[in-house]
């Protein structure tokens, strides 16, 4: 589990602090929903496995959320991640 920064905000350029704070925050939440995940399949009370597996998605949420402003502050990685889309559909044919 992630926690602390996986790498050192102080040597990041001033220009990419934020694109660099929100990629973190990605990950963190990726970590999120492993974790509650392996621990909802874990789980023998249907309750805590429900409990779970519900903050489990919001986690997934949170993802969206630091991906939406992450695309709208970095253009490459924008037209990156559609590259990624197309080379998927290519390559499953659709």
């Amino acid at each position: 589990m992630m926690s602390h920064l996986p790498l050192d905000l102080t040597k990041v350029d001033r220009e990419d602090i934020d694109k660099q704070i929100l990629r973190a925050a990605i990950i963190a939440e990726l970590d999120a929903i492993s974790f509650y995940e392996q621990l909802a399949a874990m789980a023998t009370d249907e309750n805590v496995q429900a409990l779970l597996l519900d903050v489990a998605r919001e986690e997934k949420t949170h993802v969206g959320e630091f991906q939406a402003l992450l695309l709208r502050l970095d253009e490459e990685q924008a037209e990156e991640l559609e590259n990624g889309a197309e080379e998927v559909e290519e390559l499953l044919g659709e």
